[in-house]
């Protein structure tokens, strides 16, 4: 008994000791903890300031909303990293600085493996914001998706179809698969075929059809795009004409479409008017076997389907 109370009374004393000494040390690094502490709250704050501030005046200069939000974004993560490293330092752990970002970028690999569609979606959307084939609003058909361009996202891109559906496409599809861009210099050609009778004259016929499809404003005829018609086809009972024009695809779900519509109504008016006769298809029917001609009636030709 006499020789554990020494012993007690010495660890009691240590762990004393010990407890002041880490008491005495934390009271002396606390004003810098605290100050290290306000940096980096301060810096969060700024950095989310100058993130708006350069999203928004790069924006308005690129009119590009993916490009504006990953530079802004890029700029507030950097500002971050190095507000907390300044913290960290002004609070006495430089020498751990290292060892976190270190950890964070093991972490980031190993993240990196288990979220790799997320991490695909998100590399592709940087590609994408730096070098894209199509921009808001523009009307676009990404594999068996066709629609207008309404959100570019970092993770997905946004296409409201023609009959009301929203579309959500990883970009890293948008990066692999083909994108067809119906609006990016504004026009698209438009074709339809036009029968007319063989004894009518084929110049006229185009004449009439050029006259009646210029007739619509919306038809646009400049050096680069020029209108025409060419023959297409001798077919059963019709002389075939490819009519193809240009119209603007700015607004592609109505204009464009209507202009086609108006264009096609102008052009069998105009043919109509000129005494052009465009005949339908036409089947010729030969019976073998018979001594002389026997007119058919409709049900005769019912019979003869039936046997």
């Amino acid at each position: 008994m006499q020789d554990s109370t020494p012993a007690n009374v010495n660890f009691q004393d240590q762990l004393g000791i010990t407890l002041t000494n880490y008491y005495e040390r934390f009271i002396d690094i606390l004003p810098r903890l605290g100050l290290g502490l306000l940096i980096i709250i301060l810096g969060i704050f700024i950095a989310g300031f100058l993130s708006r501030f350069a999203t928004s005046r790069i924006k308005a200069r690129t009119h590009d909303p993916l490009m504006s939000r990953f530079l802004g974004r890029t700029i507030k993560f950097l500002i971050i990293v190095a507000i907390i490293v300044i913290g960290l330092q002004v609070a006495g752990f430089g020498d751990i600085s290292a060892g976190i970002f270190a950890t964070a970028g093991a972490s980031a690999v190993i993240l990196g493996f288990a979220f790799k569609d997320i991490g695909q979606n998100f590399i592709a959307g940087v590609i994408l914001s730096f070098n894209r084939p199509f921009n808001m609003g523009d009307t676009v058909e990404i594999g068996s998706n066709f629609g207008k361009v309404k959100a570019l996202e970092f993770r997905y891109t946004k296409l409201k179809t023609f009959d009301g559906k929203d579309v959500y496409i990883p970009n890293s599809d948008v990066i692999t698969q083909p994108v067809t861009n119906y609006t990016e210099d504004g026009y698209f050609r438009w074709e339809f075929m036009v029968g007319i009778d063989y004894e009518d004259d084929i110049v006229h016929a185009k004449e009439t059809i050029m006259k009646a499809m210029l007739l619509d404003e919306k038809v646009i005829s400049t050096e680069d795009h020029r209108s025409y018609i060419t023959e297409d086809e001798l077919a059963t009972s019709t002389v075939n004409l490819k009519v193809m024009f240009w119209v603007d695809t700015k607004d592609y779900a109505r204009v464009a479409t209507e202009t086609r519509g108006r264009v096609i109504g102008n052009v069998k008016k105009a043919l109509m008017e000129e005494g052009f006769y465009l005949p339908a298809d036409i089947q010729e029917i030969k019976l073998y076997g018979r001594e002389t001609d026997i007119p058919l009636s409709v049900n005769d030709l019912r019979k003869l389907k039936n046997d």
